[in-house]
């Protein structure tokens, strides 16, 4: 079996132009790769750059150096360096992104933002519909906001609205950022399904947890990012 993400040699530095132009050396010489199937955990203290990781192999950051290799269409494709609308045709089609905060147009009603990626790739709008209001229901959304804008949802409801739109379609990559926090343990227990089903899929997982519980329920590998461990998936 190949890797469907593979990185090597990766780093991102940012300088802090408002404290004397200090250059924070956040990611070093980073290497690993993911099969489908496999829950990679980026492991950590606060600050080690596991955020900043996810940003950059998403397309958010340019990296000082390094290559980010991905199976997109058939072939592995190079993202650092590739054209703009390269990397949205990754997003469209390969990479999702599990962030802590939704992020949507004003007044867009609650369910057409769970639908969007699944219309997007031609899935027929009642089979959409179908399977978001699933989705909603599992993660605990009343039937009674699903018509209303998540912009006015509380910020549990926006994050469990946001995990629903993320699992509306098959992903070969998809990258979580704290996906569990601060949800209660029913909705950690679906959320922690909606991964087991997606791995069994052959979505290949890049994730960030601090909750032990989840940890242990989705991860196969470890990626050390302490300093002293940079190079090294245990």
């Amino acid at each position: 079996m190949n890797p469907v993400i593979e990185v090597q040699g990766l780093a991102k530095a940012f300088t802090l132009h408002q404290q004397h132009g200090v250059v924070l050396d956040v990611l070093q010489a980073l290497n690993f790769s993911v099969l489908p199937g496999e829950c990679l955990i980026l492991h950590g203290r606060s600050g080690a750059g596991k955020s900043t990781l996810l940003r950059t192999l998403y397309g958010n950051y340019l990296p000082a150096a390094g290559s980010i290799r991905v199976l997109h269409e058939g072939r592995m494709m190079e993202m650092v360096g590739a054209e703009p609308r390269q990397i949205l045709a990754i997003r469209r089609a390969t990479m999702g992104y599990v962030s802590q905060f939704l992020r949507v147009i004003p007044r867009v009603r609650c369910l057409d933002v769970v639908m969007e990626p699944a219309l997007s790739r031609g899935m027929e709008s009642g089979q959409a519909q179908r399977r978001a209001q699933d989705l909603l229901r599992r993660l605990g959304i009343s039937e009674s906001l699903w018509s209303l804008a998540p912009g006015t949802f509380s910020g549990g409801e926006q994050q469990r609205v946001n995990i629903a739109r993320s699992f509306m379609v098959h992903w070969p990559i998809l990258l979580l950022d704290e996906p569990t926090a601060s949800l209660d343990e029913a909705n950690r227990k679906v959320v922690i399904e909606l991964i087991t089903q997606a791995r069994a899929e052959g979505s290949a997982l890049i994730a960030i947890s601090h909750d032990a519980a989840t940890r242990d329920a989705i991860a196969d590998r470890y990626l050390d990012m302490s300093p002293k461990e940079l190079e090294h998936a245990c």
